[in-house]
């Protein structure tokens, strides 16, 4: 074979080997546990992926504009039905793991957590409260958990003044662990990892706070699915997959 077959052929792996490389859509919740999870299939596999995290409302519009993702893990299963009832994903998906939030306060902060927002509460009407966290509930699930808890606790329209609204959870996240803020609601998820948790400390709300919001997870093959990304699929609902979910916070589906 001459040097420039050669060269030809090592060309043609790398491109089937790139055109092979999924563009997976994840909730901006799943940073910590879906790089654990991923790292562990490319080892296992050899197959490379591209993770991107965000809202899952903003990826579902993405996906509605022709986005070229081939699996969404969403932070709201009504988003992957919204995207099912266009025709736009392989089936309705498969429900992965139920989402907890927790209220955070960084180290220094006036804020005492707990799980009634009790403190939260006599800092706004104290004064000690000038910013909190949470993500945008427009588009972003855990936002909207966040302000069905706050309604709740009877404080969302007194806090509204006070809101930082991150783009999503992960900056939500950041905004609350920052010391810009006292303090912010966030997903359980993020709240855990070694990054985060030595930032401050936080206290889990109960799930009845945000019934109306349950977070109820769920992934789906997009039409545009390859191979790779259906191995990843399956990967993800394997023994050890979930044992990382469950790791890094979350509720699996079936152990409520």
């Amino acid at each position: 074979m001459s040097r420039f077959a050669i060269l030809l052929c090592l060309f043609l792996a790398r491109a089937a080997a790139a055109a092979d490389t999924p563009a997976i859509a994840a909730a901006a919740d799943l940073k910590f546990a879906l790089a654990e999870i991923a790292q562990a299939f490319e080892k296992d596999t050899g197959r490379k992926l591209r993770l991107s995290f965000g809202s899952s409302g903003n990826f579902t519009h993405q996906i509605e504009q022709g986005a070229p993702f081939e699996l969404f893990l969403s932070a709201d299963e009504n988003f992957v039905f919204r995207l099912a009832d266009k025709g736009l994903t392989v089936d309705r998906g498969a429900l992965y793991a139920i989402g907890r939030i927790v209220l955070f306060a960084p180290h220094g902060s006036t804020l005492k957590v707990d799980a009634n927002l009790a403190d939260l509460k006599t800092a706004l009407a104290d004064g000690r409260l000038k910013r909190f966290a949470i993500a945008n509930p427009d588009h972003a699930p855990y936002g909207r958990a966040a302000r069905s808890a706050l309604h709740r606790a009877g404080l969302w329209e007194a806090i509204q003044p006070r809101l930082a609204l991150g783009e999503n959870a992960s900056q939500a996240t950041q905004f609350a662990a920052a010391g810009a803020s006292q303090g912010g609601i966030v997903p359980l998820s993020l709240s855990k990892a070694p990054e985060i948790a030595k930032l401050g400390t936080f206290a889990l709300i109960p799930a009845a706070w945000h019934a109306a919001e349950p977070l109820r997870q769920r992934m789906v093959l997009t039409r545009k699915a390859g191979e790779t990304a259906r191995a990843f699929h399956a990967y993800l609902q394997q023994p050890t997959a979930r044992a990382t979910f469950a790791r890094h916070g979350f509720v699996l589906p079936d152990e409520r």
